[in-house]
């Protein structure tokens, strides 16, 4: 099995990129699914502007329940220019499952805005801005069934993250990969791995700062085209997924 990825990836066993490999396999690439319109496949992501998103939820059905925090963390360069949070009206009751979690309570949202008023502040803040997170699907399926919610009359002109072509970067992925061998892949257990200061767990800007230094640290041993790591994180994630579905049926 080690052989067959190996001629997918095109990858050292331990997930490290031959040098040059992957910037010659990027260039040959006319159009890579999954893309952001607005970069080119073979820039350099490093240098790009991104915004790392996390999401505290009442649950974990995103047609269900509801954001009641979002962090907005942004870099440029691999440098951090911006960590923006705020705590959201969710409209329906916190269960006590997910407040033991996050720790946050009906109590604490009753005066906190609802996700339609700041929308507007949120869409200028992840313009032109590849969208990142750890655990991406989770991520993405929420803010789009938010905005969703939000009725398709908006007359706005949707940034990478909110339209649903665009794969959003999700070290989680690359951790998996890079990081196989290694014990926990929570993303308190790899910022401990990596020596990389949380600060509070479960909250939404310091888990969304702790991630976009999560993927600045791994980078290094990631492609260094767009394209290309979209490509790859792509088949990276079939992989893994296809290894979980496997392993759950052993289990069974």
């Amino acid at each position: 099995m080690r052989n067959a990825r190996d001629k997918v990836c095109g990858c050292f066993p331990t997930g490290r990129h031959y040098p040059g490999i992957a910037e010659r396999i990027a260039k040959a690439v006319i159009e890579v699914k999954g893309v952001a319109k607005e970069f080119a496949a073979d820039i350099d992501w490093r240098t790009a502007a991104i915004a790392v998103i996390d999401f505290e939820t009442t649950g974990l059905d995103p047609a269900q329940d509801r954001v009641l925090e979002m962090g907005v963390v942004t870099f440029d360069g691999g440098e951090l220019v911006e960590k923006r949070n705020w705590l959201i009206n969710p409209t329906i009751p916190v269960p006590e499952e997910s407040r033991r979690i996050h720790g946050i309570g009906d109590e604490d949202l009753a005066n906190a805005p609802r996700f339609e008023e700041i929308f507007p502040e949120i869409v200028g803040l992840l313009s032109n801005r590849l969208p990142v997170a750890y655990n991406a699907n989770f991520d993405k399926k929420f803010f789009l069934a938010e905005f969703a919610r939000l009725g398709a009359a908006l007359d706005i002109e949707a940034p990478p993250a909110l339209r649903k072509d665009v794969t959003w970067v999700d070290p989680l992925v690359w951790v998996r990969e890079l990081q196989k061998y290694e014990k926990g892949k929570k993303l308190t257990d790899v910022c401990a791995r990596m020596d990389i200061e949380i600060g509070q767990a479960h909250r939404a800007a310091d888990d969304a700062t702790a991630t976009g230094k999560v993927l600045i640290a791994l980078a290094k041993d990631m492609p260094r085209t767009y394209g290309e790591l979209i490509r790859i994180q792509t088949q990276y994630e079939a992989m893994q997924e296809a290894e979980r579905i496997s392993w759950r049926a052993r289990r069974k």
